[in-house]
């Protein structure tokens, strides 16, 4: 592509704030998510872009780099720059592996299994249920809109009331309801961040994070999971916003412990910190509850969903900040959509008081157990360290690298989610991340094909990994 083409393309690139390399970043990056720079397109060079653009090489060559780093482009000596995948042919083994929130794979119609997006297949009945009790609520309804951009006030009383018996005291006016975790997410970046600010994440950590905060030109630094060495980075970067799954982490299944967890809110006062408690309801039985970060300063900002607990479809979140950032966030929200579904909220606010009563955590232990046993007999050199909670298993490979196995699963009619982009430094390449969440002949399938891949696999030479000899 010329880069005359390229510049047009981009248009106002520029306007914003923040450093210009992120803002052309942002903007190539959009470009790229939206398939305006289609898988394998052929990117200017370093100099003539900067030339197009009239501006310094620096500022091309950084925005290339962070977008290889995400890896949406490929840099190659002798080969140039290109926009990362496949081009489209039809063919199966030609297709890329569908990143989550770029393009989806449920809406293929092949007999690929889909093992990339982890949550619950079906609803509980209870989710039938509590929309009958709510009939007799609707009909009741008279002088009422139905806009709330706050969330409706029964849903977000129940929440507060669930909070509160967690040893969180939290009043109303602390909630904000959100369509689901991930619109939670995206008002945050869209209320803390600017292009350039820096982020502190976990490595690895929940993918739909990385892209809501990638999407405002945030620049991701990765810590270990637990985000040791909180305090130095804290200091010396001086980021914008510090995001973690204390509880059944998203993708190790990791949890906390209580002494980390007072240590990180302490630093909530320094730097806004975003506790995604999404998966903290997915404990196996005996498994107590973790108290939540918030618990420990009110500073915290508390981001939840009934998405894995009761049902994706039933698109109901929130966050639990200081009524000044709620206030904040419904100013935003309100731009966008006014709203949430009423009808919905008066269904969650009946099921939030069930949480602990659904017999979910019997299920996730069953599959769990059913999948972990399954890897065990026939992939005994696969490390799968076993979990108490959550939903996915952090799976690392004894050769080769996630991406390259990922599309060699597919190609035996298994969809999985490799561990690159999961994580911001680049360690996670020898991973991929399996989820439990499946009926059981389902997970006895795709270990099926799993298995049948893996001796279809053809790792390079030069990616053996050593057994690790601890969980992570």
């Amino acid at each position: 592509m010329r880069p005359i083409e390229v510049v047009e393309r981009l248009g106002r690139w520029s306007s914003g704030r923040g450093p210009l390399y992120v803002l052309l970043a942002t903007r190539l990056r959009r470009l790229i998510d939206d398939g305006e720079l289609p898988p394998g397109v052929l990117l200017p060079p370093d100099r003539a872009l900067a030339g197009a653009l009239a501006v310094g090489r620096t500022t091309v060559v950084g925005a290339y780099e962070l977008l290889r780093s995400e890896g949406r482009i490929t840099r190659r000596q002798g080969s140039g720059t290109r926009v990362a995948g496949t081009p489209t042919t039809g063919a199966l083994e030609d297709a890329p592996v569908d990143p989550i929130f770029l393009d989806s794979l449920e809406s293929r119609d092949d007999d690929v299994l889909l093992a990339i997006c982890a949550a619950p297949g079906d609803p509980p009945p209870q989710l039938a249920e509590a929309y009958a009790q709510i009939v007799p609520e609707l009909s009741r309804i008279s002088g009422d809109i139905g806009y709330y951009p706050y969330g409706h006030p029964v849903l977000r009383e129940a929440l507060a009331d669930r909070y509160a018996e967690q040893g969180v005291p939290t009043t109303p006016d602390q909630i904000l309801v959100t369509n689901g975790g991930q619109q939670a997410l995206s008002l945050l970046a869209h209320a803390l961040l600017s292009p350039g600010d820096q982020v502190l994440v976990e490595a690895p950590t929940y993918p739909g994070a990385l892209e809501a905060f990638r999407e405002k030109g945030a620049v991701l630094r990765g810590l270990p999971v637990g985000l040791e060495g909180f305090e130095a980075a804290v200091r010396e970067r001086r980021p914008a916003a510090v995001y973690v799954i204390p509880t059944y982490q998203n993708p190790t299944g990791s949890v906390l412990p209580p002494l980390a967890r007072e240590r990180l809110a302490r630093g909530a006062a320094d730097v806004p910190l975003i506790e995604d408690e999404v998966p903290a309801d997915l404990g196996f039985p005996g498994e107590p509850r973790p108290m939540s970060l918030a618990a420990f300063s009110d500073a915290v900002i508390s981001v939840g969903s009934l998405s894995k607990s009761i049902w994706g479809g039933l698109r109901t979140g929130w966050i639990r900040a200081a009524v000044p950032l709620v206030n904040r966030l419904a100013r935003i929200r309100a731009v966008h959509d006014l709203g949430g579904n009423v009808p919905a909220q008066l269904a969650a606010a009946h099921l939030i008081t069930q949480l602990d009563d659904l017999g979910r955590a019997e299920e996730l232990q069953s599959r769990h157990d059913h999948l972990q046993a399954l890897l065990a007999e026939h992939l005994p050199s696969w490390h799968v360290p076993a979990i108490q909670g959550g939903q996915t298993l952090w799976v690392k490979l004894p050769q080769g690298d996630g991406n390259s196995f990922a599309q060699t699963a597919l190609r035996h009619g298994l969809a999985i989610l490799p561990g690159a982009g999961l994580d911001v430094t680049g360690a996670s390449d020898p991973y991929v991340r399996l989820h439990f969440r499946a009926r059981p002949d389902d997970l006895t399938e795709a270990v099926t094909r799993l298995t049948t891949a893996w001796h279809a696999y053809n790792p390079p030479a030069d990616r053996v990994h050593p057994r690790p000899t601890i969980a992570i």
